[in-house]
């Protein structure tokens, strides 16, 4: 027996089961389609994660092929700025031409997004791969790498002014692990000396200033235009002007058939390569996700520079490492 208020199936008539039949397919429709789209928004977001690393992984590595390249064959920081900046930018303004061509057709014709895009150039652009370079030849990948990552805090304290409200709890805590990190990691725990060169803590911290500066300027002409083809102008203006002013034909190295796999594999999977599966991944799994990901660079850079360069580091070095990871995910 039915319940108070139900009609049994069998005693409808035939055009209120067509109508209630023609619901039900309607709904499993709905249901079906909310089903696959669940399922491509899981698979979107673990191809996210898988990107976001890789592309951390390849920055992590490059790191090392750079250290490589300046201790085995004497190449020179602003030799490898120069090469890498003027081949990588035509490998992402080809990008930008078969992924959005009326966007780099369009930033082309206009003037002020140009000047703005030089100003990029030299201000985020040129600053940060001098002074990742630089850090690098001093120190080493993973140091350089983890100082650079610093720009995390700094980015944290220009939201607070910009915003005009105090830091949470937790990016206070991220604060002092930063800077008890940095401190572990410039004197090994002996404040009455510096573990590193005074050269390679300087410009690691220009690393992380030049990183903030990255994370900021660039924003507004990402946006309108696009990150393929902002960053391949900006590189291309930017290796104009470094190759003026450093002149790299009058320091060329002399390199091996390894050697110039090693520069190719720079430009290729360490520059281009990796800027562009970082991006992809931070699309798909979104920002707050994405900086902690971009973990995997440091850790990576630690783990290369130790098999593949013999680096040596002591326990306060990989505790120092440690704190500043920690406040990455602190403060992202």
């Amino acid at each position: 027996m039915a319940q108070q208020g139900m009609v049994p199936f069998d005693e409808v008539d035939e055009d209120e089961k067509n109508g209630l039949g023609a619901r039900v397919r309607r709904v499993g429709g709905r249901v079906k389609r909310a089903g696959r789209a669940a399922v491509r928004g899981e698979s979107a977001v673990a191809r996210g994660i898988l990107l976001t690393l890789l592309g951390g992984t390849f920055w992590g590595i490059n790191g090392t092929l750079s250290k490589v390249l300046m201790g085995t064959y004497g190449v020179q920081p602003l030799w490898l700025a120069c090469v890498r900046e003027l081949s990588a930018c035509w490998l992402f303004l080809i990008a930008g031409h078969l992924t959005s061509p009326e966007r780099l057709r369009g930033v082309l014709h206009d003037g002020r997004s140009l000047l703005s895009i030089l100003g990029i150039a030299v201000g985020s652009i040129l600053f940060s791969q001098v002074a990742y370079l630089e850090a690098i030849n001093w120190t080493n990948s993973a140091t350089a790498t983890i100082l650079q990552s610093l720009s995390v805090v700094i980015v944290m304290v220009y939201v607070c002014i910009v915003n005009r409200r105090r830091p949470r709890r937790r990016e206070l805590i991220g604060l002092v692990l930063a800077v008890a990190g940095t401190y572990l990691v410039a004197t090994g725990g002996d404040p009455t000396k510096l573990a590193l060169p005074p050269q390679g803590l300087a410009w690691g911290m220009g690393c992380a200033v030049a990183a903030t500066i990255l994370a900021i300027q660039p924003v507004r002409m990402i946006t309108r235009w696009g990150n393929f083809a902002v960053n391949g102008l900006a590189f291309l203006f930017s290796g104009i002007i470094l190759t003026i002013a450093y002149q790299p034909w009058a320091h060329m190295p002399t390199l091996d058939a390894a050697g110039v796999a090693l520069v190719l594999l720079s430009v290729v999977l360490g520059t281009f390569g990796a800027y562009a599966l970082y991006l992809q991944g931070v699309k798909e799994v979104g920002s707050v996700r994405g900086s902690m990901l971009g973990t995997s660079e440091p850790v990576m850079a630690t783990i290369s520079s130790v098999v593949w360069l013999g680096a040596v580091f002591t326990p306060m070095d990989l505790l120092g490492f440690l704190m500043i990871i920690v406040m990455v995910f602190l403060t992202a």
